[in-house]
């Protein structure tokens, strides 16, 4: 296979690998996953869940709105992963919750059915769940990815274990051998056909995005920021539209919505702000759909690229991440060359690494609204050729060396910022 052929089939693994559809917020929902798989190998129904799961997972699951329901937090995702959970929908797995499963679940909960405890010295993205009913026990675990399942057991039958750490695991998260020159040639030169299906992915979130503005989901900052332009009372420009709609998505889907968001990377909100913006901008400027789709390519494989360094999990926002595909995706819509595309990477570093993640909840939807309007400033500053000068902190004038500095402050400074922040969040005065 040439080098061309090889790289082209990498660009189309991650994309059918990394961009897949999640009801729900994926560290709930691995968490939930993991028990309905664990529940699947008991056979029945068990009488006590116990859950002991890493603390981003602890984390990004605590405030966070569950599929179906009204209710937040993990207690209620393990619940319902026994309950209603579809172990072979994966990352949908609660998909089928109703009401009168939510009902169920609660029940469960009020006889302490479930218990849940952080693991120490685990990965960041880890999970085990172990059920129990009367002399019969099932585990399962999942690790490195939010439906990786690496050891499930019943009783005392190891039916799966493949939790040996490879080399690369071992020293922490490995980047492809592909750059964003790669990534621009791929997005702006293949056959137009074969990569239309990034289309039907971004309108799965808009769908999200409909939704939160219809019902004032969440927070309704969407919805409120939206009928605020239509009043005429905030301007009618590009960014005010992009951030509403892709708040709006955001506020849907932390809500607890049961529509799927198309996923980048792990996470809803990522693969959300990795598009709308993107379709946004394409609508007001009344773009091309070979220029959307080319662009939504062009976003969604960045943000895969730069994620590669900086963790699945960290204290670090993956909004960071997202938008800063979503400023490419822009520039490019916009008329952007390769060069200004790099530029609007730099600009987007420059100006939000950074921003922390304190877990999964409704105001996540504001630092998506940030990222995208960041996302939208930095494409056209990068248009006008202004960006961050390579002397400026963690930039420099390569951009493959600035994407990783921004992955090693994700990954590697601010990994005691999440102690502090799960700190916080556990420690709030009532």
């Amino acid at each position: 296979m040439s080098q061309i052929a090889d790289k082209t089939k990498k660009f189309y693994d991650l994309l059918h690998k990394e961009v897949v559809p999640a009801v729900g917020c994926t560290e709930p929902i691995a968490l939930a996953l993991c028990v309905a798989k664990a529940r699947e190998v008991l056979g029945e129904m068990p009488d006590k869940i116990e859950i002991l799961c890493s603390l981003n997972i602890y984390k990004n699951g605590m405030g966070v709105g569950i599929p179906g329901t009204s209710i937040t937090g993990l207690p209620i995702a393990a619940a319902l992963g026994a309950i209603a959970g579809r172990a072979d929908k994966e990352l949908e797995v609660l998909s089928g919750v109703k009401a009168f499963h939510e009902e169920a679940a609660k029940t469960f909960l009020a006889n302490e059915g479930v218990s849940i405890a952080i693991k120490e010295n685990c990965d960041k993205l880890y999970v085990e769940a172990i059920c129990t009913k009367g002399q019969n026990k099932s585990c399962s675990i999942i690790q490195g990815s939010h439906k990786n399942f690496v050891y499930i057991t019943h009783n005392e039958e190891v039916l799966l274990d493949v939790r040996i750490p490879t080399k690369e695991e071992q020293e922490g998260p490995k980047m492809y051998d592909l750059t964003i020159d790669d990534i621009y040639d791929f997005a702006l030169n293949e056959p137009l056909d074969k990569i239309r299906f990034i289309l039907e992915y971004a309108m799965i979130n808009k769908r999200l995005a409909d939704y939160g503005i219809a019902n004032k989901s969440g927070m309704g900052i969407g919805a409120n920021l939206l009928d605020w332009i239509n009043k005429n009372k905030l301007h009618q420009d590009y960014s005010n539209y992009a951030m509403a709609l892709t708040a709006a998505a955001s506020d849907a889907r932390m809500s607890g919505c049961l529509l799927p968001a198309m996923s980048n990377s792990g996470s809803g909100n990522q693969g959300i702000t990795a598009m709308v913006p993107v379709l946004a901008i394409a609508e007001k400027i009344g773009a091309s759909n070979e220029k959307l789709i080319r662009a939504l390519i062009l976003s969604n494989l960045t943000v895969i690229h730069i994620k590669q360094g900086f963790g699945r999990l960290s204290a670090a926002c993956g909004c960071v991440v997202a938008s800063t595909g979503a400023a490419c995706g822009v520039c490019y819509l916009l008329g952007g060359n390769r060069e200004q595309i790099k530029y609007s990477i730099k600009n987007m570093i420059g100006n939000l690494a950074g921003m922390v993640c304190d877990g999964a909840k409704l105001g996540c939807a504001l630092k998506v609204a940030s990222g995208t309007s960041a996302a939208i400033q930095s494409a056209i500053l990068a248009l006008h050729n202004v960006y961050v000068p390579d002397n400026n902190g963690i930039i420099e004038k390569d951009i493959e060396n600035s994407i990783r500095n921004l992955g090693l402050i994700a990954n590697k400074a601010m990994v005691e910022a999440d102690r502090v922040i799960l700190d916080i969040m556990t420690h709030k005065s009532k």
